[in-house]
């Protein structure tokens, strides 16, 4: 003889169960979290439209990187706390950003410096031509022993 178990409840639990199945009021905790996750939802299309502009941003700076060139720079200790000041205050992504613009800043200011240099830079360039011709004389004349 085989019979199924059939576990007994007493009265007061079938009622627990039933109200709890029957109980169809929201409650505080069910109306926080249903606002909530409306608030999250909400705020979705708002953090993808930030993350666009992000990949944008950088794939902007990438693109335009082509034409930066990177150097290795010793600086001071007072520099280089200088620059980590600008990149903490948020003016600058890193110390080397706030570097590259300081240095772009000092060669504009600087721009009666790098013209003498151009015209000196001009000048030894048309000393050696001539020298390279004086040369060029000499070995292209017969040698007479």
């Amino acid at each position: 003889m085989s019979t199924s178990y059939q576990p007994q409840t007493d009265e007061s639990e079938k009622r627990e169960l039933i109200m709890a199945e029957v109980e169809t009021e929201p409650t505080e905790d069910r109306v926080n979290a249903g606002n909530s996750m409306r608030d999250m939802a909400a705020r979705i299309p708002e953090q993808l439209s930030a993350i666009g502009r992000d990949i944008s941003r950088t794939i902007e700076r990438a693109i335009s990187a082509k034409d930066d060139y990177m150097i290795a720079v010793k600086v001071s200790s007072d520099a280089s706390h200088k620059l980590g000041q600008l990149v903490q205050a948020g003016v600058f992504g890193t110390r080397a950003e706030a570097a590259s613009f300081l240095i772009d800043e000092g060669i504009k200011t600087q721009t009666a410096l790098f013209e003498r240099v151009e015209q000196k830079l001009a000048e030894i360039e048309r000393l050696r031509a001539e020298l390279r011709g004086m040369v060029g004389e000499r070995t292209s004349e017969p040698t007479h022993e």
